[in-house]
């Protein structure tokens, strides 16, 4: 697979550039044209691949199909959007430019293993490449002591969490004899009570809860995000996080489908403690980063959805909610990074100061709450379907909704502050004609996503 190849040099180049180009500016750009390359090589990989006949590399390792190839392009593409709002806002981290982009380029290594695991081993080396990366990144920013801490605490609760997906593999191998996620298909089904078996599922889930932010696992998330550089956070919580849940859904889908009976009612409630948990606390914050963060773990509870629907529809859902919640998530940050106090306060009369501004980060927040015409809505839509036909967990559908009108409240908050209250937001950096411009772009992303969805959905 040529995309895990580039992102590999890319990474090396990058390494390179650190002592080779001095201007931060120019490191920047060389990162931007090297991730519109890698965008076109995943293009390439998809026109190359037959619709309807999978792929197998690495002996059998990695599972090449059209669906994956389209989530690919998708990240690749939100990557680079993220690296177009946010490149002025890395150089402003600490001096070293080209590693944070180098770091970001073996991420996207994690992403397209994850996204076309065929074993758990690679599973487990997937969530590897992905997971470093971001411990050295969260702790980039050498003058904040809050930076160091939410390393050391992600890189901490990240290894225990690590321990308990190669318990639940190895538990797994016991009681299949293989590593190969689609054999075990018929293995499991053939045997669909042994213990073994179950006790490994029910680790893989506690495992991979954690990598998505889901409750009661979510400890790490409010101090991490917080603690992190704001440009960072912003892609810890859109592309990383969609790149674990299309991993969790591909195994849950997959691998063990034929038990669903026995785990999907444990998942129902972690949904549920996801969605209460993430909507309650966020209620309460006074910093917008930390409410976002908070929110995020909101948002990985209707992510959870789609694992629950063991039908075509989630895998949809999956898609249109990865590309929705990641476009308004990097909006919000963007807006966010440009603004020097992080509270409600600090946005009061955005709207007099910087109009663009604020109608931007309002379209943003309209689609994290799940406004219509948004991509939030049609994303939060297809995911709830996915459930509504499968015909049970119809109190979690109600229960969802009770949660995300809560959700209203703390994203309209800051909507408030921007339009409804006096003041004058300092500014951390002036907001130049090419990030309005980007800004536009991504607002108009997100009303595409609402508007019509099937371009996104078209590949699938």
């Amino acid at each position: 697979m040529k995309a895990i190849i580039a992102t590999t040099i890319f990474g090396i180049i990058m390494m390179f550039a650190s002592f080779m180009v001095n201007n931060k500016s120019a490191v920047s750009t060389i990162a931007v044209c090297l991730f519109a390359i890698l965008l076109g090589i995943n293009i390439w990989d998809m026109v190359g691949t037959p619709a309807n006949s999978p792929q197998l590399f690495y002996s059998g390792m990695l599972r090449v199909e059209h669906y994956s190839l389209w989530f690919n392009i998708l990240m690749s593409g939100c990557t680079l959007l993220y690296v177009l709002l946010m490149g002025k806002e890395i150089q402003k981290v600490g001096s070293h430019v080209a590693e944070y982009y180098a770091l970001i380029f073996f991420i996207l290594c994690g992403v397209y293993v994850l996204s076309t695991y065929n074993n758990l081993l690679m599973l487990f080396i997937g969530i590897e490449i992905l997971s470093i990366p971001q411990y050295i990144l969260a702790g980039s920013d050498k003058r904040n002591l809050k930076s160091s801490e939410a390393s050391l605490k992600y890189f901490l609760m990240g290894a225990f969490s690590t321990g308990i997906l190669l318990m639940g593999i190895t538990l797994l191998y016991g009681a299949a004899r293989t590593f190969n996620i689609m054999d075990m298909v018929s293995i499991l089904h053939s045997d669909a009570l042994n213990p073994l078996a179950l006790a490994g599922i029910m680790f893989i889930m506690i495992a991979l809860s954690f990598k998505v932010s889901a409750a009661p696992m979510h400890m790490w998330t409010p101090d991490v995000y917080d603690g992190a550089p704001t440009p960072f956070t912003a892609y810890m919580a859109t592309i990383v996080k969609a790149a674990a849940f299309f991993a969790f859904l591909r195994l849950f889908q997959v691998s063990f489908n034929s038990l669903s009976d026995h785990w999907t009612i444990i998942l129902a409630v972690i949904t549920a403690a996801t969605l209460l948990v993430g909507n309650v606390t966020a209620v309460f914050q006074q910093s917008v980063k930390r409410m976002l963060a908070y929110s995020s773990i909101a948002q990985a509870g209707f992510m959870l959805f789609a694992i629950l629907a063991v039908n075509a529809i989630a895998w949809q859902g999956i898609i249109i909610y990865a590309v929705a919640y990641s476009v308004a998530t990097i909006g919000i940050f963007s807006v966010l990074v440009k603004l020097k106090d992080y509270t409600y306060d600090g946005f009061n009369g955005l709207a007099q100061k910087e109009p663009l501004l604020a109608f931007t980060a309002s379209i943003f927040l309209f689609s994290l709450a799940g406004i219509p015409l948004t991509g939030g809505f049609i994303a939060k839509y297809y995911v709830l379907l996915a459930v509504v036909q499968q015909g049970h967990l119809l109190w979690l559908v109600i229960f969802a909704l009770l949660m995300a009108a809560i959700s209203v409240y703390y994203y309209f908050r800051v909507i408030i502050a921007m339009y409804f209250k006096t003041g004058s937001p300092e500014m951390n950096s002036p907001v130049t004609m090419g990030d309005k411009f980007m800004l536009i772009v991504t607002c108009i992303l997100v009303l595409l996503l609402g508007i019509f969805p099937q371009l996104f959905l078209n590949n699938i």
